[in-house]
């Protein structure tokens, strides 16, 4: 059996029905939400492209001024460092940091001081020190690679709290905040040689942030000798230089005002890592009463 069947487009004229105003006036309110809804789509969309780019131009401009802005202050850096009096020679770059002495550091991104070098021709110091609040203590944090020098460690401040006629305190902290810290590193040195310790001077009032031992390297050493070569170090952090550079070829320096003369005895002789003086002398004593 077939079954036919007709469609027929059926209008409103056609239909003996009279839509009520409610269902007309839903409609159009309906119709009204959409466009509504439309339009704020699209506007939101706009806005999430803007700050899409605005972020993406700004991700990009971050990314060429830092490093444009490291290589700046590596420069100032390096001339703070030539300033001190090192020749240009005797300055190695080592990545993020400047080496200079085979001991001392000079981080690329440090803070120059503001009184700058002043580089003069005894006991010798940077010119720049540790400001009158936070030479009051120096807090040390050692890392767990440093703990089992922990004695070594604490003979090193106890040389330098027990300066007579200094305000200079060093202490060990065990959580931040802390002013040094104190690791183990593998340091580098050329063939034949041990760089036993590594550390940075003062820079904006603050004490030289890191301290650097090389563990393996005095390993060997007495017990005597390994608490001098932390107790070196720790006189870097405060300003102090090699006392003997003039003998060890290296540049000029600024002398402590009223601690003059040659210095055997200096435990901040450079060079003598294994082999020199185990306690502060007298001169060295003087000029930690004159600078602190």
């Amino acid at each position: 059996m077939l079954i036919k069947f007709s469609c027929k487009i059926i209008k409103w004229a056609d239909i003996n029905v009279t839509p009520s105003v409610t269902f007309v006036y839903q409609l159009r309110k309906d119709l009204t939400n959409l466009n509504f809804m439309k339009n704020n789509l699209k506007k939101i969309a706009i806005v999430a492209m803007v700050a899409l780019v605005i972020a993406a131009c700004k991700k990009n401009q971050e990314s060429t001024t830092a490093p444009q802005e490291t290589v700046k202050n590596a420069d100032k850096v390096l001339q703070y460092i030539k300033d001190l009096g090192f020749p240009a020679s005797s300055i190695v770059d080592n990545g993020n940091e400047f080496i200079v002495e085979e001991d001392i550091s000079f981080p690329k991104n440090m803070e120059i001081p503001a009184n700058g070098a002043g580089a003069i021709t005894e006991q010798y110091y940077t010119g720049s020190i540790v400001n009158s609040t936070k030479k009051l203590n120096i807090r040390i944090f050692v890392d767990p690679s440093m703990t089992s020098m922990s004695s070594e460690i604490n003979s090193a401040i106890a040389q330098w709290n027990g300066v007579s006629g200094s305000t200079l305190r060093f202490s060990i902290v065990t959580t931040a905040p802390y002013d040094i810290l104190i690791k183990d590193e593998a340091l580098t040195a050329p063939p034949g040689y041990v760089t036993c310790g590594m550390a940075q001077f003062p820079s904006g009032g603050s004490a030289g942030a890191l301290v650097r031992i090389n563990k393996a390297g005095i390993a060997g050493n007495s017990f005597a000798q390994r608490a001098r070569t932390i107790c070196h170090e720790f006189g870097h952090c405060i300003s102090f230089r090699h006392t003997n550079w003039s003998a060890q070829g290296e540049s000029t320096a600024t002398n402590v005002p009223g601690v003059t003369g040659t210095d055997a005895l200096s435990l901040m002789n450079g060079g003598q890592c294994g082999s020199g003086a185990t306690v502060l002398s007298q001169k060295d004593k003087d000029a930690t009463a004159a600078l602190y």
